[in-house]
């Protein structure tokens, strides 16, 4: 597919870098593609960023048939600029696509498209300590109908924004508070997408936890109300006994990126490695008994989140001395050091971005 390129003739101002927040500021230029059963995907193109312009009753509107994907690119001491494992958000992409009659696109080409994206928006990509370009694919239903049915029509899209770090904490522990009053997901639905629905299901509680004074929910399954599942924003992962423990992927947690690279680490450095279910119960006992010996989420956003505090009904456990672990600092200081070239690539999960 050819890729049409049209450059803004008038570039924003570069942000100030020591000031950036998360997903408030947008970049000059972004990527456009369009689906329709004729055509398949096609009219590919990078232009200036832009608003979409939607009839009211395009059906995205309505019934929520979108996906989204995120990723960063990070510029390196070397002025360098590299994505992390962009190839599994691609397919992560297209495995959400099939969960909500979105056609498949072509993983290559998005991912050649993206880079030439960033390569034009490369005086974007901020260099500051910690910061990063954020990057959002992201398929809309572009049909204008009110009957309920998979949509025709699609419109994919690419933008970016730098970003800073993703929690006020930054990279200090959070307080997350454990609900069994709401759900996120069950098995057998979109638990296991990036599709919007999930997103709009976790706010009220996400809403009722910081009015309590915490960071995050952490979600428990739906039917039994016991097991472990994920953070609105995070996988969930629990150091019992110096063992890595989070619970298996059954269809109702998202299959992070992130949470792939911590375990592929730990088990590179022989750190024991569970995948299985987790009930809440047990992370008490664990706390009471003293073989609790951290919490932390994984995220593309914040990469590594150490939890301080968890609370659950009318507890409130301490984890550790209430301070970063020291797994949780290891992942995050090897992660981080391949992201932004400062160690080696010894599992081939950077991608480098060619000159424009």
């Amino acid at each position: 597919m050819d890729l049409k390129i049209t450059k803004t003739e008038k570039p924003k101002q570069l942000p100030d870098e020591s000031k950036l927040g998360f997903g408030e500021l947008f970049t000059d230029h972004m990527f456009n593609m369009d689906y329709d059963p004729e055509q398949g995907w096609h009219n590919a193109r990078i232009e200036p960023y832009a608003p979409i312009m939607m009839d009211p009753a395009t059906m995205v509107l309505h019934y929520g048939q979108t996906i989204f994907e995120g990723l960063k690119a990070y510029r390196t001491s070397t002025e360098n600029i590299q994505l992390f494992r962009p190839e599994r958000n691609m397919s992560r992409l297209n495995d959400s696509a099939k969960l909500v009659c979105i056609p498949e696109a072509d993983e290559a080409f998005l991912l050649h498209a993206l880079k030439k994206l960033i390569a034009i928006d490369k005086a974007w990509v901020p260099g500051a300590p910690e910061t990063s370009l954020y990057i959002r694919p992201t398929v809309v239903a572009m049909d204008q109908h009110l009957g309920v049915r998979p949509s025709n029509t699609y419109r994919l899209f690419i933008i970016l924004s730098p970003v800073g770090a993703y929690y006020p904490e930054g990279f200090n522990p959070v307080k997350i508070w454990v609900t069994d009053q709401y759900v996120r997901a069950v098995c057998g639905g979109t638990g296991e997408a990036k599709t919007a629905a999930n997103y709009a299901a976790s706010l009220y509680g996400a809403e009722v936890a910081k009015k309590a004074g915490y960071t995050q929910v952490l979600w428990l399954d739906a039917i039994k109300k016991r097991y472990v599942e994920e953070v609105g924003t995070m996988n969930i992962l629990f150091v019992i006994n110096g063992a890595l423990a989070t619970p298996n992927l059954g269809g109702s947690i998202l299959p992070g990126i992130t949470r792939d690279s911590v375990l592929t680490l730990a088990k590179d450095w022989d750190i024991p490695v569970q995948e299985r279910p987790i009930t809440i119960d047990e992370v008490m006992s664990a706390h009471k008994d003293g073989s609790l010996q951290e919490i932390f989420g994984s995220g593309t956003a914040a990469v590594i989140s150490p939890v301080s505090h968890l609370a659950w009904k009318d507890n409130v456990l301490t984890v550790g001395d209430g301070k970063v672990g020291p797994m949780a600092q290891k992942f995050y200081d090897a992660i981080t050091d391949i992201q932004y070239g400062r160690s080696e690539d010894p599992f081939g999960w950077i991608v480098p971005v060619e000159e424009e």
